[in-house]
């Protein structure tokens, strides 16, 4: 007989083994009181491949005592309903009837007749539907399903999270892993448990007998290079700063470079794309005020496209910034403001330019000599005074 894969080994099979989601399932959390009270609706599991959708739904049919019936929608459709809740129906009348939840993997995939038909036997009760998407259910879930169901949204894995269900599957095999591979397996699974799994699976049938796992050998378990890059690091800060600095000097060869260093080495492309639009307001600024939408908008793309493709955004922009013209005056100007603020204090507003909605503060002059900038011209405007008395004159933004 074929051995089950090792993520099918591992499976929890009680909630107490289950890792992750710990803002569905810690104590006092959604799903957690749910649970306790029995009280389990018909649900929508949304989350990225890998993070415990399947193994969800299983350990909640288990905790309920339901009976639980696993369907994938790509294999599946109405056919095979009717003939389930056929079987329920009859079940019905018997002395032995008992809950049933029907767990519909990928139910994204079925079209809206399929839905459609499911919708009555989730509104009177024969079928507790428990759905899993990695897309947003929004979209792939009709209207009149979706009310009827509660939208719970898991998060990837933690590296802390895949550490420990690494760690489980050596002890399962009964192998050592290098600490350096351990960490490059988890940097390359993208927050998914399976891939974490399959990748220790491939690695054993490489190593020899009672060798301990290498980095090499998961090299070759998942035909790519580590590189050397550690996200808490020295290399951390080295890349970064080379990256920022290719930018602030206008180099787009070296900052697609760097982006590449980074991105293929597992740094957390969020962590990249917000240097981006730090970037792009301290150092671009308003000689190119398109930068930061341009920075903010890579940020955006990243997160709906996702790891796969989301490094074409982030290139995009980091070129894009590269080659904008570049000026840091608003930062200057803040520190300078800041300085000024720390060593003054809080100096008192003008008079003028406070508001003045009662009549004891008009009476204090609040809002005495204020210009109305409209009603006046550019030249009018130009000897007015804004700043506290004490800082009149000074400049922090300065012009070119």
């Amino acid at each position: 007989m074929q051995q089950k894969p090792l993520a099918e080994q591992l499976r929890p099979k009680a909630l107490s083994e289950f890792v992750g989601q710990a803002h569905l399932l810690g104590p006092e959390k959604p799903l957690s009181l749910l649970l306790n009270r029995d009280q389990i609706p018909s649900l929508i599991l949304w989350g990225p491949p890998g993070c415990g959708k399947t193994t969800l739904a299983h350990l909640i049919a288990q905790q309920t005592k339901s009976t639980f019936h696993h369907r994938s929608a790509v294999l599946s459709g109405i056919v095979e309903l009717r003939e389930l809740v056929a079987s329920i129906q009859k079940e019905k009348t018997t002395l032995f009837s008992n809950k049933h939840i029907l767990f519909i993997d990928e139910i994204h995939r079925w079209n809206k007749a399929q839905q459609d038909a499911l919708l009555p036997y989730v509104e009177d009760g024969t079928l507790t539907l428990i759905g899993a998407t990695t897309e947003n259910p929004s979209f792939e879930v009709i209207g009149p399903l979706l009310s009827r169901c509660k939208v719970y949204v898991l998060e990837p894995l933690t590296e802390i999270d895949l550490q420990t269900i690494l760690k489980r599957g050596l002890k399962k095999v009964g192998f050592e892993m290098e600490e350096n591979a351990e960490h490059f397996v988890i940097q390359t699974s993208d927050g998914d448990a399976r891939r974490v799994l399959n990748t220790l699976e491939i690695s054993i049938s490489i190593v020899p007998t009672a060798q301990k796992i290498t980095l090499k050998h998961v090299e070759q378990a998942i035909q790519k290079k580590s590189f050397l890059y550690d996200k808490k690091g020295e290399e951390h800060y080295n890349v970064i700063s080379a990256f920022i600095k290719s930018m602030r000097g206008s180099d787009p060869d070296a900052a697609v470079y760097y982006l590449a260093r980074m991105y293929e080495a597992g740094e957390d492309p969020r962590f990249i794309a917000r240097r981006m639009v730090i970037f792009a307001s301290e150092d671009v600024s308003n000689a190119d005020p398109e930068a930061l939408r341009v920075a903010v908008a890579a940020f955006q793309a990243y997160e709906i496209i996702g790891q796969a493709e989301g490094w074409i955004p982030l290139s995009q922009a980091a070129t894009y910034l590269a080659r904008a013209p570049k000026s840091n005056r608003s930062y200057v100007a803040y520190k300078k403001a800041k300085a000024d603020v720390e060593e003054q204090g809080p100096l008192p507003v003008p008079l003028k330019l406070r508001n003045a909605p009662t009549k004891l503060m008009k009476e204090l002059d609040y809002e005495k000599d204020y210009k109305y900038a409209h009603n006046y011209s550019k030249e009018e405007l130009a000897i007015e005074t804004y700043l506290p008395d004490k800082l009149r004159g000074k400049k922090y933004y300065e012009e070119k």
